[in-house]
C-alpha cells in the first residue's frame, strides 16, 4: 500500500485476533460495536491506519487498542500482538466488594440441617 496505509477493519480485527473469523469481525462492526476514534462505525470496508484508537465492545468487556500496523496475515499471537497496543482500563475486580463481610445468620434460623430435619420426621406418625 503506498502513502498512507489502509486496511478494512474487519480484516484488522481478525489479523488483530479479536474475533475468530472474518464474517464475525464484520458482523461486529456492524452492530456499532466498534467505535475508530470515537466515532461508531457501521460498515465492515472502514478503513483504520496505524494511529488510529479503537474501542470494542465485547460481551462482558470493553477493549480500547491503538493500532500500530496494518496486518498482512492471521498469524500467531505473538504477530498479532504487534498489531496494536492495549490501552484498556485496568479490569474492577468484580468477585466481591473488598468491605463486605459475608451475613451471619443465627444457629436455628432458615433451613433446618438433616440433623433436625430427621428430629421432625420421628415426630410424624408412620403410614
Amino acid at each position: 500500500m503506498s502513502g498512507e496505509e489502509r486496511q478494512r477493519i474487519d480484516k484488522w480485527l481478525f489479523f488483530a485476533r479479536v474475533v475468530k473469523s472474518r464474517s464475525l469481525a464484520a458482523k461486529l462492526v456492524q452492530a456499532g460495536r466498534v467505535r475508530v476514534n470515537r466515532d461508531k462505525v457501521e460498515q465492515a470496508a472502514h478503513g483504520v491506519k496505524p494511529g488510529d484508537v479503537l474501542t470494542i465492545t465485547l460481551d462482558r468487556r470493553v477493549l480500547v487498542y491503538r493500532v500500530t500496523a496494518c496486518g498482512t496475515r492471521r498469524g500467531p499471537a505473538e504477530e498479532a500482538r504487534r498489531l496494536y497496543e492495549d490501552v484498556s482500563p485496568p479490569a474492577a475486580d468484580r468477585s466481591a466488594p473488598p468491605d463486605a463481610t459475608p451475613p451471619l445468620r443465627e444457629s436455628g434460623s432458615g433451613r433446618p440441617t438433616k440433623k433436625e430435619r430427621r428430629q421432625t420426621d420421628r415426630l410424624l406418625p408412620d403410614d
